[in-house]
């Protein structure tokens, strides 16, 4: 399953702070309905991302009925990212 959209980068400030990228309702939906063949547990999905030219493995995150996409450290610096920016988000599943 590959997706595409595009969404705010926001902060987490919890113990150890994360940004994040917010998949939208219809392709959070859309990833719900795959969950239960790419779950490795506690929701977490199994992603490749990229966003610009930067590539990355990561699991999204359940949140609120949506998933979120955590951005590290060395892809916000690869690609100039901030809190607040828009950015188009690629998102493949292995279903």
């Amino acid at each position: 399953m590959d997706l595409e959209f595009s969404g705010e980068i926001w902060l987490w400030k919890g113990p150890a702070p994360w940004h994040f990228v917010t998949v939208p309702e219809e392709d959070s939906d859309a990833i719900e309905a795959a969950s239960a063949f790419v779950t490795y547990g506690w929701g977490m999905i199994p992603a490749s991302v990229t966003i610009g030219d930067t590539g990355w493995s990561t699991s999204l995150w359940p949140k609120d009925g949506r998933y979120i996409v955590p951005l590290k450290t060395d892809v916000r610096r690869a690609e100039g990212l901030e809190v607040g920016v828009v950015v188009t988000v690629r998102v493949s599943l292995d279903v």
